[in-house]
């Protein structure tokens, strides 16, 4: 069973330079290869605010998804950045969505 993972960010408006610079540093640990490369959305129309960054993936099941997380909470790159941005967040959640085979 296919398995969406999103981790949806909403930063401080005034903070979104800094935000977005953090956000480019871990784009570049996923370009490196050293975490799990996702596409990062910005909602245009959305029940979400414009100060919302949406990192979404797509994984061959939960564990595999689960295991990506256990990732971003071990990697000590991305907790370095993860305590730097932690600063400008409003909040944060995690959604996991099973892909409908039709």
């Amino acid at each position: 069973m296919a398995i969406v993972l999103r981790l949806v960010q909403r930063y401080q408006h005034s903070k979104k330079q800094e935000f977005m610079v953090l956000e480019r540093q871990f784009a570049e640990l996923e370009h490196r290869g050293i975490l799990p490369r996702g596409e990062r959305l910005i909602p245009i129309s959305s029940r979400d605010p414009g100060n919302t960054v949406v990192w979404q993936a797509r994984f061959e099941s939960l564990a595999a998804a689960e295991k990506a997380l256990n990732l971003f909470e071990t990697n000590p790159e991305h907790t370095a950045l993860a305590e730097q941005q932690k600063h400008f967040f409003e909040g944060t959640w995690v959604e996991f969505y099973e892909v409908m085979e039709c």
